[in-house]
C-alpha cells in the first residue's frame, strides 16, 4: 500500500528543485569569477584584421626561446628573463602595464629596472588582490610579450 502524495511532498519537491538550481548557479558564478577576467577587445572586426600579424609575432617570439616569469609580493614586482640556453638576459627594456580586472583601481605603466643579470624589479604600490599584468620586453630588434595574472597578498 503506497502513501498518498500530499501538499507537504509537493512543497519538498519544489523546494528541492529550487535548492538544486541555486546550488548550480552559485557553483557556476564562483567558477566564472575564479577563471576568466571577462576581457574583450574594443572592436572585434579590427582585432580580426590584426590576427595574422599577431600570429607572426607569436612565432617570432617563440623562436627567441626566451623564458620569462613574473612574480609579485606585497611591495615588489619582479621578473626573471632567461635565453634559450638558460643564461640571464641582460640589457632589456621592461615595461609593465598593470590593470585591476574590475577597474576598481586605475591602470598604470611601470618600468622595471635590472637589479641583477636577468632579474628586473620595481616597487609597485598595488592594492592587495588580483591584477592583470602585461610585460613588454625589448632589446634591439627583439621583442617579447607576456600577459600574466598576479595576486598581491593582503
Amino acid at each position: 500500500m503506497s502513501r498518498p502524495f500530499t501538499g507537504r511532498d509537493a512543497a519538498l519537491v519544489i523546494c528541492g528543485g529550487f535548492a538544486l538550481v541555486i546550488a548550480v548557479n552559485i557553483t557556476l558564478a564562483v567558477s566564472a569569477t575564479r577563471s576568466h577576467p571577462g576581457l574583450v577587445v574594443e572592436n572585434s572586426y579590427v582585432a580580426s584584421q590584426n590576427f595574422n600579424g599577431w600570429l607572426a609575432e607569436g612565432r617570432r617570439q617563440k623562436a627567441l626561446g626566451w623564458s620569462v616569469t613574473a612574480h609579485a609580493d606585497r611591495t615588489l614586482l619582479s621578473l626573471q628573463a632567461l635565453n634559450s640556453l638558460g643564461s640571464p638576459l641582460t640589457g632589456l627594456k621592461v615595461v609593465a602595464t598593470l590593470e585591476h580586472p574590475l577597474g576598481a583601481e586605475p591602470s598604470r605603466d611601470v618600468t622595471l629596472v635590472e637589479t641583477a643579470p636577468g632579474h628586473y624589479a620595481v616597487p609597485h604600490g598595488l592594492a592587495p588582490g588580483r591584477w592583470l599584468a602585461e610585460f613588454r620586453l625589448s632589446r634591439g630588434g627583439e621583442h617579447y610579450y607576456l600577459a600574466d595574472r598576479l595576486v598581491i597578498p593582503g
